[in-house]
């Protein structure tokens, strides 16, 4: 039986893919290699990053979803759309295993007039230079000829509850413009905008426009953070008064550390350190700002282990013996996804010190830091009177900060969410 859409990945990118999907009446099918995760979905239970509740899982297979590992289940889908991940692999550079494997899945069922969806993040010139020879080579066919082939970075923001798939303008870029236009019907059935770039090439470079913008603000919000403590100066009353500015300006908070599951990428030159371009793809221009915007995150944890202890210090404790609480180890609010989370480096940092780290989590049962298990405090009040320091890494909305304040010896707010005057704030 012909299938409308194919996803091929069902991870943090494809399931809303699949979800939104369905909601609109699409019949759906899911692809994904692990069978693990296929008979999970198929028995209604949640991911294990939390990323859909059981209930919408379920809601889900009652429109007709299902997942499989079996590739000829591709064989009669009208659209394809590959979600695999592009986590950052050895020498720093994304790693396109899995859109290779996604690709080479789909290339021998592959049919004239499918039209074939790229939305996992990648350099630009992914698409074209990458994935359209494996898909053409597989499957016999001329992508832009025989079947329409495009990108359409994903710009889905887990947890968000003003902005979803459905108002959130989905970019696309098509490798010809007839391709263009068929990724453009098919997301007009699920998004209320969609906007058109000139090629596949700007719409993956959109992306990294994206995600550049986000960390080089957030670095300039850690800068801010550090600069403001050694001058005593309270930075969140600071932001308070600047994102009162109608132009010009707006506010990004500063953290324990940048998470998530789009690391910044650089097209620059693939000899240089910490470049993340492809490998021989070498463009000769690279980010200095972005370079530098990931060092000054990436030394986040550091400084906060630092904060810690010289708190500690300060009231005549020492981080070798001392007993700290870690509240909150995923990389977003309300979520059980850990992904890129400081949370490991902090705990590990401080186990350094000679530190006993135990955590709470609402959404994490069982959570391990440097290849050890971290005991979990079941009772979050009588846990904050006894530890020595309570580190607030990730404001769920489950934590009363002015009750945790009232309770801990002493609270460090590494997210600037305790009232004024209750907790040490970064």
């Amino acid at each position: 039986m012909p299938v409308d859409l194919a996803v091929l990945g069902l991870g943090h990118l494809g399931l809303p893919v699949a979800q939104a999907a369905t909601a609109a009446r699409i019949s759906t099918l899911g692809h994904h290699p692990d069978p693990r995760v296929v008979r999970e979905l198929n028995a209604g239970r949640s991911p294990v990053d939390g990323s859909l509740s059981a209930a919408e899982v379920r809601r889900m297979l009652s429109h007709g979803f299902r997942a499989t590992t079996d590739p000829s289940a591709l064989a009669r889908v009208r659209t394809c759309v590959i979600c695999a991940p592009t986590p950052a692999g050895p020498g720093d550079a994304p790693d396109l295993a899995e859109v290779r494997e996604a690709a080479r899945t789909l290339a021998p069922h592959l049919r004239p007039r499918t039209t074939v969806i790229l939305e996992s993040t990648v350099y630009p010139g992914c698409t074209e230079e990458y994935l359209r020879p494996l898909l053409e080579e597989g499957s016999g066919l001329r992508a832009g000829r025989d079947f329409h082939l495009a990108h359409s970075p994903s710009r889905h923001d887990p947890g968000n509850r003003h902005h979803h798939f459905g108002n959130t303008p989905k970019v696309i870029g098509g490798l010809t413009p007839a391709c263009t236009e068929a990724a453009a019907a098919f997301y007009g059935r699920l998004t209320d905008k969609v906007v058109r770039a000139r090629g596949p090439r700007e719409a993956e470079a959109s992306k990294l426009l994206e995600t550049h913008y986000r960390h080089v603000n957030i670095a300039l919000a850690n800068e801010m953070a550090i600069l403001c403590h050694e001058l005593d100066v309270d930075l969140w009353d600071v932001i308070r008064c600047a994102e009162t500015k109608p132009f010009g300006f707006q506010a990004f908070r500063p953290g324990p550390g940048v998470g998530g599951h789009t690391p910044p990428l650089d097209p620059g030159t693939p000899d240089e350190p910490g470049n993340r371009s492809h490998p021989g793809r070498g463009l000769g221009h690279p980010l200095r700002m972005v370079e530098l915007a990931r060092k000054v995150n990436s030394r986040m944890p550091r400084y906060v282990t630092q904060r810690a202890a010289a708190l500690l210090n300060e009231h005549g404790k020492s981080a070798r013996g001392a007993h700290v609480l870690l509240l909150g180890v995923t990389y977003k609010p309300d979520l059980a996804d850990q992904e890129g989370s400081p949370a490991p480096e902090i705990a590990g940092r401080m186990t350094d010190l000679g530190a006993r780290i135990s955590y709470h989590d609402p959404h994490v049962h069982h959570w391990r830091a440097g290849g050890r298990s971290v005991p979990r405090a079941d009772a979050l009040y009588e846990a904050a009177a006894q530890a020595d320091l309570t580190v607030l890494l990730q404001h769920h909305r489950t934590y009363d900060l002015q009750g945790l304040a009232a309770k801990a010896q002493l609270l460090l707010d590494t997210r600037g969410a305790s009232p004024t005057g209750a907790a040490h704030r970064l």
